[in-house]
C-alpha cells in the first residue's frame, strides 16, 4: 500500500488532466443533452479513477519488480542482472543502469584486489611473528644457560627486553588473527589455575625482578574458552599491571560463581586509572594519563584484550580508583550449562 500510494503521489498531476478532460467532456455533454448529464457525467468519472488505479497497481508492480532486480544487480552486477535492469527500464533510464554497471564492477575489483592485499598482509604479518619468535626463544635459551656467568643487572636487562620483544609480537600476531576471516580457536574445558599458572611462568623473572606479589584464589576453576586466546588475554593483563605498580606491588587472580556466572578477576595494587580515562581504556592506540610509563605505551593491550573476549565471547569490566589499583573481570559464556 505504501509503494501504491507513492505511485499516485508521482502521477497525480496525470490525475488532474483526466479530471479536467472529465469536467470539459460534461460541459459540453451538458449543452448536447441536458438530460443525461448527471448519469454520464458519473459514468464517466467513476471510469477515469478505475482506469487511473489500474494504470497506477501496473506501475506499482513494475517498479516492484525493477527494485528487486537492482537489489539482485547490485549483490551481483554480473551481465544477466544489467539486461534484466536494461529490460524494465525505460530508454531514458537505461543510460543510468550503464553507468551504474561500470562503476559497480569498478568497486568489486577494487574490494577484491584489496581483500587480496589484506590477506597478503596478514600472511606476512603471521609468518613474521613466527620467525621472530625463533631468535626470541634461542636468546632465552642462552641467557638462561649463562645466568650464572654472566652479571646480575644484564641478566635482568636481558629477561626484560625479551618479555618486552614476546609481548610486543604477540600483540602483533593476535592483532592479524582478530582482523582476519578466519579464526581457529578450539574451544573446550580449561582449569583456570593451570591455565594462570603458565601465564605466570612466562612471566616469572620479570615478576620476580620487581618484586611483584602474586596471589591466586582459584580453586575448582573451570571454563569453556580458547586456551591460546585465554592466556593472551591473562599475558595482556598481566603485562599491563606490571607497568603501573605502586609498593609493595601484588597480581591478584580470583574465580567464584554467581549462579549461572562464571568470573575471573585480575586485579593489582598500582597506581590504577583516573575516572576521566575509564570509558576509553578499551579504546585502540589509547593510554590514559596515569603517570610516565604510559608515555611509552602503545596503547594497544587493553584494546587487544576487549577484542579477544568480544570472540570468544567473554563479557570484560573494568573497575579502578586512582592511586588505588585496577581491577579487569572476565565473565565467561554459561556454554556447558546451555548445552
Amino acid at each position: 500500500m505504501k509503494r501504491f500510494g507513492l505511485v499516485i503521489k508521482q502521477n497525480i498531476v496525470w490525475l488532474g488532466l483526466l479530471l479536467l478532460t472529465d469536467v470539459a467532456f460534461c460541459f459540453f455533454m451538458w449543452l448536447v443533452a441536458p438530460e443525461a448529464f448527471v448519469r454520464i457525467g458519473v459514468l464517466v468519472g467513476v471510469f477515469t479513477v478505475i482506469l487511473f488505479a489500474a494504470v497506477c497497481s501496473v506501475l506499482c508492480i513494475k517498479d516492484r519488480k525493477k527494485i528487486e532486480a537492482f537489489r539482485r544487480f547490485v549483490a551481483a552486477p554480473d551481465e544477466q542482472g544489467e539486461i534484466e535492469m536494461r529490460s524494465l527500464c525505460g530508454a531514458s533510464e537505461q543510460e543510468y543502469v550503464s553507468v551504474l554497471s561500470e562503476e559497480l564492477h569498478d568497486l568489486r575489483d577494487s574490494v577484491m584486489q584489496s581483500g587480496r592485499q589484506l590477506r597478503d598482509y596478514q600472511e606476512y604479518v603471521e609468518n613474521w611473528a613466527h620467525e621472530i619468535k625463533t631468535p626470541i626463544s634461542l636468546l632465552t635459551f642462552v641467557v638462561d644457560n649463562r645466568r650464572d656467568e654472566l652479571p646480575h643487572n644484564v641478566v635482568t636487562k636481558m629477561d626484560n627486553v625479551t618479555s618486552q620483544m614476546q609481548n610486543y609480537v604477540d600483540q602483533m600476531l593476535y592483532y592479524a588473527r582478530l582482523k582476519s576471516d578466519s579464526k581457529d580457536y578450539f574451544m573446550e574445558s580449561i582449569d583456570v589455575e593451570e591455565c594462570v599458572d603458565e601465564v605466570i611462568a612466562d612471566y616469572r623473572s620479570l615478576l620476580e625482578e620487581r618484586g611483584i606479589r602474586v596471589r591466586k584464589c582459584l580453586e575448582n576453576g573451570a571454563v569453556y574458552s580458547d586456551r591460546r586466546g585465554l592466556q593472551f588475554i591473562l599475558g595482556q593483563l598481566v603485562s599491563n599491571s606490571m607497568k603501573y605498580t605502586n609498593e609493595q606491588p601484588e597480581i591478584s587472580f580470583d574465580f567464584w560463581t554467581a549462579g549461572n556466572k562464571k568470573l575471573l578477576s585480575v586485579s593489582d595494587n598500582g597506581i590504577g586509572v583516573k575516572s576521566c580515562d575509564m570509558p576509553y581504556i578499551f579504546e585502540k592506540g589509547v593510554t590514559g594519563d596515569s603517570g610516565e610509563n604510559r608515555k611509552h605505551a602503545t596503547g594497544m593491550g587493553l584494546y587487544l584484550v576487549s577484542e579477544m573476549a568480544h570472540d570468544l565471547g567473554i563479557t570484560v569490566t573494568a573497575n579502578s580508583k586512582w592511586q588505588n589499583g585496577f581491577e579487569i573481570v572476565l565473565e565467561f559464556p554459561d556454554v556447558e550449562t546451555k548445552i
